[in-house]
């Protein structure tokens, strides 16, 4: 009974760092107009991602960009409430300090979720394949780095090495064009399935600039295969 009312403790302190970051913003922001408003994942999404892992029993988790620690502390959340006995936030953010004057990872402290969450300042180009060198594996991923094409290539290129069979990656701003065309990729040629329904609801963004086009969900989660493939070069579908 004492380790659950500890976790609860925990639980309430970060929905209360999430609830005045969603209410009164963060306490310090870039100088551009709503930037937090225009950079953070929206709390309803947030709650959703939370929802998600929880569901999954996530254990252990790498998030590629930080910034305000919106989906940062969810994720966190998610964990204490998974309660694993050693629970693992990897994130990945070059410019937490230079840009971000490290307000994200304050936030996380002020929500104590130092004790499971660690940073690397570098690009994730470099910080994903170190983690697989030393042989990390994860239960999941969350993906709201670069928008570039090749470096979203590049990242769901060595999360899939990382994340376990059938476990997660979930992706921010997946509607972009850049962002979709990579996810289009390893969804016709790796195997990896949307997974419905997880984000219903959410928030809703422009797929590309055709304004004809059907806005989509925000967040995408996606399953991978079990057991992982390596396809034939042969079997290449254009994306």
């Amino acid at each position: 009974m004492a380790s659950t009312g500890k976790s609860d403790e925990r639980r309430t302190r970060i929905q209360e760092v999430r609830r005045r970051l969603a209410q009164e913003g963060p306490p310090w922001t870039r100088d551009r107009e709503a930037d937090f408003e225009t950079v953070t994942v929206p709390e309803g999404d947030c709650d959703q991602l939370r929802d998600l892992l929880i569901s999954e029993g996530v254990q252990t988790i790498v998030e590629v960009g930080l910034a305000y620690a919106s989906s940062a502390l969810a994720i966190g959340e998610a964990l204490v409430t998974v309660s694993a006995p050693r629970p693992r936030h990897i994130i990945i953010d070059p410019f937490q300090e230079r840009d971000w004057s490290n307000v994200g990872w304050d936030l996380l402290r002020s929500a104590g979720l130092d004790s499971i969450a660690s940073l690397m300042p570098a690009p994730s180009s470099i910080a994903l394949p170190q983690l697989l060198t030393e042989g990390l594996v994860t239960d999941a991923a969350f993906v709201d780095g670069s928008h570039r094409f090749h470096e979203v290539f590049v990242d769901l290129y060595f999360l899939r090495k990382i994340v376990r069979p059938g476990g997660l990656i979930v992706m921010d701003d997946a509607g972009a064009p850049s962002v979709e065309a990579a996810i289009r990729y390893y969804e016709q040629n790796l195997g990896w399935t949307v997974i419905p329904g997880a984000f219903a609801g959410g928030t809703l963004t422009a797929v590309a600039a055709d304004v004809t086009a059907e806005p989509a969900m925000r967040c995408k989660a996606m399953r991978l295969p079990d057991p992982a493939f390596e396809p034939p070069f042969e079997a290449f579908h254009a994306f």
